[in-house]
């Protein structure tokens, strides 16, 4: 199933760190994001991928064409004939296909101008560049499958660490508590998408929320909630939980990794259910 990726936006909150890099490209480790998004996709077999380039497309071009297995893979050097023996590939079987959508387009815009690639398959996968996850995807999938939805996305708490307030009539508070005890979800990614959407999308507005707002009335568009391990990396902060993560060996995204796989509080064991449709 192909792959698409949402890579291209301008990522002003971390443009700080790397102004000449598009946010996916931030290093998570030896990695950039978009590779650890692509290697999960990977891991179950999704390995066709449609990159949406846009700010910073010369760097992502660089990095696959330049792409070294060895950083993150075991290897023999014979030095006699300067000889590289991998015990084991990263992106062997990968075919990446690299597309300008544009400096400036939405992502529902990005997705018509790779129309093409994807419109003559029965159903496939959408996501941005720069959430991690450990959702089962196959489970996932054969929801969607089953259902009638033209869309599927996962739907996650709210990620946000603040308090909200409850206040009486004479401005005094009565309760404080964390935002993610209101149980309210959010856009989580992870997208699995028909053909059929290319009908909703129109040019100057987004997929989120334009396009998937006219799924509504139909009842064509269901949310996979789960409270496992998610995270976007929006800002330095994020990044920088997520690079705490993997220094410590404790990455539940990386389900490819057995020494890295490690599972943090809440994480890895969550299920997956379907509300929505």
């Amino acid at each position: 199933m192909k792959v698409v990726l949402f890579c291209g936006g301008l990522g002003m909150r971390m443009r700080e760190d790397a102004a000449s890099a598009p946010k996916p490209m931030a290093m998570i480790g030896d990695r950039p994001l978009l590779w650890h998004v692509m290697r999960y996709y990977a891991h179950f077999g999704h390995a066709e991928f449609v990159l949406c380039l846009g700010y910073g497309a010369a760097a992502v071009k660089d990095y696959f064409l330049r792409y070294d297995e060895t950083i993150s893979n075991d290897f023999t050097l014979t030095m006699g004939v300067r000889d590289v023996h991998l015990f084991s590939s990263d992106i062997t079987n990968w075919n990446i296909t690299f597309i300008d959508t544009g400096l400036h387009a939405t992502i529902g815009e990005r997705l018509m101008r790779i129309r093409e690639h994807v419109e003559d398959d029965p159903y496939f996968l959408a996501n941005y560049a720069d959430t991690l996850t450990d959702a089962p995807l196959p489970q996932m999938i054969e929801r969607f499958r089953d259902s009638t939805a033209t869309a599927s996305l996962l739907a996650v708490p709210v990620q946000s660490t603040h308090h909200v307030i409850d206040i009486d009539g004479h401005d005094q508070v009565s309760r404080v508590r964390p935002i993610r005890d209101l149980m309210q979800w959010e856009n989580g990614g992870y997208f699995i998408l028909r053909p059929e959407i290319f009908a909703e999308l129109r040019t100057g507005e987004d997929l989120v929320p334009h396009a998937l707002e006219r799924l509504l009335p139909q009842r064509r568009l269901i949310a996979q909630r789960y409270t496992g391990f998610w995270r976007a990396a929006d800002t330095f902060k994020d990044r920088a939980e997520l690079e705490q993560l993997y220094r410590s060996g404790r990455c539940p995204w990386m389900l490819w990794d057995s020494n890295r796989h490690g599972v943090t509080a809440g994480a890895g064991s969550a299920a997956i259910h379907e509300v929505g449709q």
